[in-house]
């Protein structure tokens, strides 16, 4: 349970830093925040971690649409964005489906 714990912390740290380079600092706090719901032994916690989890992976893919198509505008190098920002959107995704195994929920009341 700890490693899930660990990866959804870390993907939520990633979009974080993510928020702050752009500076939505309340994103940033929301980021912060939401692995404090693992305290909340609950099953709305655990279904809204991997609710934020799902949206956050989408919220990758978008990103690296916008910034495929800004970069072949101006002509610039894609293909190594594309691999990094879908690396991020897969490990964000993984980290929610994780959260869906049997250990975790029985951990979670209902």
């Amino acid at each position: 349970m700890a490693l899930r714990v660990c990866l959804f912390s870390l993907s939520a740290l990633l979009l974080g830093a993510h928020f702050f380079r752009g500076g939505n600092f309340a994103m940033v706090a929301l980021c912060l925040v939401s692995p404090f719901l693992f305290f909340f032994r609950k099953a709305w916690s655990l279904y809204l971690l991997q609710v934020l989890a799902y949206c956050a992976a989408a919220g990758w893919v978008g990103i690296a649409i916008r910034l495929i198509e800004l970069r072949r505008q101006f002509g610039q190098p894609w293909r190594l964005a594309i691999l990094i920002l879908g690396a991020v959107a897969l490990f964000t995704l993984l980290s929610g489906l994780l959260l869906n195994s049997r250990a975790i929920r029985q951990s979670y009341s209902k």
